[in-house]
């Protein structure tokens, strides 16, 4: 697994586990899942767990036997996992004893992950052959705004790619000690496993549950962490919660997932923290941009130059490139990037063009080459790292019997950076409350996603096309 195997791979509480161990445990893990499920390579297997050593384990067993993972999201609904797993045809979901319940109403054929026997001898696997780098690693949903998930096809090459492209931007050591608070359902949280698990690097990783930023700062000050990955509302949480500085050998902060505020950004310039903003997306493995400290507080806003192999052009909307500092849609080619969307033709089609993915982000570079993001994607709502689009709240909205139309939308807020929206035209001679609604959503959609400020109006405002406006929209919560 690793030509360093005494190494520690990871930490976790008070335990820690060796590379060789680790291969150990994989051994039996895979031995395990082949118990309940005979598996092929190719096949589709979701993970729903929460704690970070089964999930790290049962990650590296589909690996092995060339089984493309599937990352669920522990945050979603029944309803919305099932609809994941029929989307790509998983064969199997693992979970653990406290995703059981979710899992089994999902409708899938489920394994719960058992206690790894530490006394048995290591199981052999040598009959799924080697894998290559244009096989299927793993598929991940990630939202789309035609109301419903996209599930992105990241192959082996894309993900080792995107660790050895990181690795030169960031001058990775072999002494790193990498913080990693982010969940792996998403592609930043993953991405860090694989870079760790190419350098021979450790990861420390945080128990499941909410953000605790007492317990992160507690981390961040006693033990060697050189590297964090967090999103602005958490780096701005243990700011607010520190007491006591952090350990010297912190070297970089990876901001990502949304854009920092000035504010926030003027706060670790006075507190002298090693910043580095990031652009990714789960179609191109995570990393894309990042911009080191000095740049960041150098020119407030970039992300700074793509990754080495990695190319960004900015097109207009007539698709030819923009002169620098105009803003346009990102565009970005290289090794990175997916292979497509899951059984979804057109939408591989419209992101995938002449070798180039269409983000839908618009942003822009400047005279240097660095890369400014104005939004991430059309209508997008990032909240506490997490991306909410419009066009999925508003859709499990619509199916409320009072509700005729809907126009869901971001607000500023300082806790999350944003916070969903909902404004609503109610059928005639039909009512509803802020607490009725709220209550239907929550029966639908991940809790993240809930709108939790709703206003009635009588006509939503609308073009002479009958097309719903946003921006006028928005002016119902100007005084708020």
């Amino acid at each position: 697994m690793n030509h360093t195997p005494d190494n520690f791979f990871f930490a976790y509480g008070d335990m820690g586990l060796r590379f060789s161990y680790t291969s150990y445990m994989v051994s039996q893990t895979c031995a395990a899942i082949l118990r309940h499920t005979a598996l092929e390579p190719g096949d589709r297997v979701g993970i729903l767990m929460a704690n970070p050593v089964p999930y790290i384990l049962t990650l590296f067993a589909l690996m092995r036997m060339r089984v493309v993972s599937v990352p669920l999201n522990t945050r979603l609904t029944a309803s919305e996992l099932a609809w994941q797993i029929q989307n790509v045809d998983c064969r199997l979901v693992i979970c653990e004893p406290e995703t059981r319940a979710l899992a089994g109403a999902a409708g899938a054929d489920v394994m719960e992950m058992p206690k790894i026997d530490q006394e048995q001898p290591a199981a052999q696997f040598s009959d799924f052959g080697m894998m290559n780098l244009d096989d299927d690693f793993a598929i991940i949903h990630t939202s789309g705004t035609s109301g419903r998930p996209k599930a992105a096809i990241l192959t082996y090459q894309n993900v080792y790619l995107n660790a050895v492209f990181s690795a030169l931007k960031l001058d990775t050591f072999k002494s790193e000690h990498w913080l990693c608070v982010l969940p792996f359902y998403h592609v930043g949280g993953l991405s860090i496993i694989f870079r760790s698990l190419n350098y021979g690097t450790a990861i420390e990783v945080v128990p499941p549950g909410p953000f605790d930023a007492v317990a992160v700062n507690r981390i961040l000050s006693d033990h060697p962490i050189t590297l964090v990955s967090l999103v602005p509302t958490m780096l701005q949480r243990l700011l607010d919660a520190k007491t006591r500085p952090w350990n010297p050998r912190l070297r970089l902060i990876l901001l990502g997932g949304a854009a920092p505020s000035a504010e926030l950004l003027d706060r670790c310039a006075a507190e002298k923290l090693p910043v580095a903003t990031t652009y990714g997306l789960t179609e191109t493995a995570s990393q894309v941009a990042t911009a080191l400290p000095e740049l960041v507080y150098r020119k407030p806003g970039t992300v700074g130059k793509p990754l080495q192999f990695i190319q960004v052009r900015i097109i207009n909307e007539q698709g030819e490139d923009a002169p620098p500092n105009a803003p346009g849609e990102v565009l970005v080619k290289g090794e990175t990037v997916m292979r497509g969307y899951y059984n979804d033709p057109a939408a591989t089609a419209k992101a995938l063009r002449n070798g180039w993915l269409y983000t839908g982000d618009i942003g822009y570079l400047d005279e240097d080459g660095d890369l400014f993001i104005l939004q991430r994607r059309e209508d997008l709502i990032v909240s506490g790292g997490e991306n909410v689009y419009p066009a999925e709240v508003e859709d499990a909205l619509r199916r409320h019997p009072a509700v005729k139309e809907v126009i869901v939308l971001g607000l500023p807020d300082p806790d999350w950076g944003q916070r969903a929206a909902a404004v609503i035209e109610l059928r005639e001679g039909q009512s509803a409350t802020t607490d009725d609604i709220i209550a239907f959503a929550r029966q639908r959609l991940a809790g993240y996603k809930i709108p939790r400020l709703i206003a009635f109006l009588p006509l939503l405002p609308r073009t002479a096309s009958g097309k719903l406006q946003r921006r006028e929209a928005r002016k119902v919560f100007d005084n708020d």
